[in-house]
């Protein structure tokens, strides 16, 4: 009776031991495991990711800055309006825009205010008695001082001061953007493709010095 007993032990110890060899895995460790290799594919480096957002962003914004074409480049206003004219009757949008734009430099010579008006009168007539070209500044940042020219060239400026600095005055030099003003026709956005080579040429005829340029919509100049 014993015998069967203990028998009857191994058996149940074999079979236990035996079954936890073929079991499988549990549903539980399995999604852990597939949970975690879902978290590796989500995962980005900061770089990855906040970098290329503001390119996407700069490209963006670069994309929506319309460009018009405009033509003209006249210096008279008259010329301008007579070409918008003419564009508009073929059902082309457009309007006259001035566009200002840098022709060059100028260079002015002056004295620097005295510590009163009567001073620096005082000081201009005797430039004047000296035969040195000089007037009195009435206006702007150097009100009251001695302006002893405005020249084109810096070496002419320069030779005027070196001709004051060896009569005993200090002059200074301030430069001066020359500004030109040309005359353009707009045309619209929606417009421009009705504006091809062929009509180009054609107005080309008919305006002499007539030129073409795309610029920003707000006026923004880029050669063509």
């Amino acid at each position: 009776m014993r015998w069967l007993f203990l028998l009857f032990l191994v058996l149940n110890l074999f079979y236990y031991v035996w079954h936890q060899q073929q079991a499988p895995l549990r549903p539980k460790e399995v999604e852990s495991l597939a949970l975690y290799k879902g978290g590796q594919r989500d995962i980005r480096l900061l770089s990855e990711s906040g970098a290329a957002q503001p390119r996407r962003n700069r490209s963006a914004a670069e994309a929506e800055i319309p460009t018009c074409l405009f033509l003209g480049g006249f210096e008279r206003p008259e010329q301008a309006r007579e070409l918008e004219q003419r564009i508009v009757s073929l059902d082309v949008r457009a309007s006259v825009q001035p566009v200002d734009a840098t022709a060059g430099t100028d260079y002015w010579v002056y004295l620097t205010p005295l510590a009163s008006r009567e001073a620096s009168l005082r000081q201009l007539k005797e430039l004047q008695a000296r035969k040195i070209d000089s007037y009195i500044i009435t206006q702007g940042d150097l009100v009251n001082g001695i302006s002893l020219g405005i020249f084109p060239r810096t070496d002419s400026a320069e030779s005027v001061m070196q001709r004051m600095r060896d009569a005993g005055y200090e002059p200074f030099m301030r430069e001066l953007s020359r500004a030109h003003r040309d005359y353009w026709v707009r045309i619209a956005p929606e417009s421009r493709r009705l504006v091809d080579d062929m009509l180009l040429e054609r107005l080309a005829a008919d305006f002499s010095g007539l030129k073409h340029q795309l610029m920003s919509c707000e006026g923004v100049a880029s050669p063509r």
